[in-house]
């Protein structure tokens, strides 16, 4: 490292005990639920040791400065049991800082954020990722709210039988009645709708219809890099006026074209299964055909998140990394590296208050909006209650 990067990275680390950074996107708890030693159970697992094989522990989140991490409660689509698999996720999450009071906080909105960081813990936030667990119904948001969940991604990698994914093929025109309502219920639970992995008919169709700001947990640049997961320049150009956040993500396939390319056919040989089977043989045949997929780099995830705040403003961005044990760009490889990130803006010439908004003073911004809408929409309006064919019909 430079002397001027050196530079940078002790002024990042100064910065990030000033305000808090906060990860809008992490898979620990499917990588504790997938650990058969850990019998889902965090105290098992044993957050406060470094776990090499992974990416996410206590010691490296403190040494990475992270003030608080909205930990994904990911269930996958095809799971045989969703609704069951999603509540044992959300429970693993609410374990974390039951383990450990001491550095964890568990937090239900912006101000617990606040709290958290100002006694030195990390704020623990629930998200559901996918809404494969609902089951077609309505009536689980109540009791994920309840349980502490405040922030709901749409849909995963396939589609759903009321919203299109980005990376499926869609037959919904992007949402259904039934999607709909899935929208505006959460916006009445004041818990924010997340519209990373949906098709960008649904991120305009949810954009036309939320009554609050909503997030892009994790998504990149689609003009930089063509994967379907990244967000086209016609929703960019929506967000400033929506004032929501667009999260800045560390996938590899994600931030480099090279990278992306040469995951192309292998993801579509994956398919629906990926997070259900085991594909090291079909990776390993992959690498001894065309070689080690190329690296993706710090410098390449900036030229994304600058091209995000020149489209959006800097209002508007984030940081969503989705550390899950798996690829990482080179300086980014497990949650301790954030403040690289940060010295690698700063030596780019991002001044110290546009930090603090990227790190976190953007999503706080969004999570104040979407509480006060529930707020005001939970005095107006009754629950959204039923299932699919109530509003889709059979």
């Amino acid at each position: 490292m430079s002397a001027a990067s050196a530079k940078a990275l002790d002024h990042a680390r100064h910065l990030l005990r000033q305000f808090p950074l906060i990860d809008g996107h992490n898979d620990l708890p499917w990588v504790v639920h997938s650990s058969k030693p850990a019998g889902m159970s965090i105290a098992r697992y044993d957050l406060t040791r470094v776990h090499p094989e992974t990416d996410t522990d206590t010691p490296r989140l403190k040494e990475g400065l992270v003030a608080a991490q909205f930990f994904a409660a990911f269930t996958p689509t095809l799971a045989e049991k969703p609704g069951r698999m999603t509540l044992e996720l959300i429970d693993l999450i609410r374990q974390i800082s039951e383990a450990d009071p001491v550095n964890y906080h568990f937090a239900t909105s912006a101000n617990d954020i606040g709290r958290a960081f100002r006694a030195g813990k990390i704020a623990v936030l629930v998200t559901v990722e996918g809404c494969t667990g609902l089951e077609n119904s309505l009536n689980p948001l109540r009791v994920w709210h309840a349980a502490g969940v405040r922030l709901v991604t749409l849909c995963h990698n396939e589609t759903l039988d009321w919203v299109d994914s980005a990376t499926d093929v869609p037959r919904h025109n992007g949402l259904t009645k039934f999607g709909e309502a899935v929208v505006l219920e959460l916006n009445r639970l004041g818990i924010i709708v997340d519209l990373a992995h949906t098709s960008p008919k649904t991120m305009h169709k949810v954009l036309d219809i939320s009554r609050a700001p909503v997030l892009f947990s994790h998504n990149n640049v689609f003009s930089l890099c063509d994967h379907p997961r990244n967000a086209p320049d016609d929703v960019l150009d929506r967000i400033r006026s929506k004032k929501s956040v667009i999260m800045a993500t560390f996938i590899p396939d994600f931030i480099n074209q090279k990278a992306r390319d040469w995951s192309r056919s292998l993801r579509d040989d994956f398919g629906k299964h990926s997070f259900l089977h085991s594909h090291e043989e079909a990776l390993a045949a992959h690498v001894a055909k065309v070689g080690p997929q190329p690296k993706a780099t710090i410098a390449e995830l900036c030229d994304h998140i600058e091209y995000l705040a020149s489209r959006t403003g800097l209002n508007h961005v984030g940081i969503g990394s989705d550390y899950y044990g798996g690829v990482t760009p080179e300086g980014l490889e497990d949650v301790s590296k954030f403040p690289y990130l940060i010295a690698a803006l700063i030596d780019r010439g991002w001044s110290d208050s546009a930090l603090e908004k990227l790190s976190g003073g953007n999503l706080l911004r969004l999570m104040k909006a979407v509480e006060r809408t529930g707020a005001a929409l939970a005095t107006a309006e009754p629950p959204r209650t039923g299932r699919i064919e109530d509003y889709d019909g059979a």
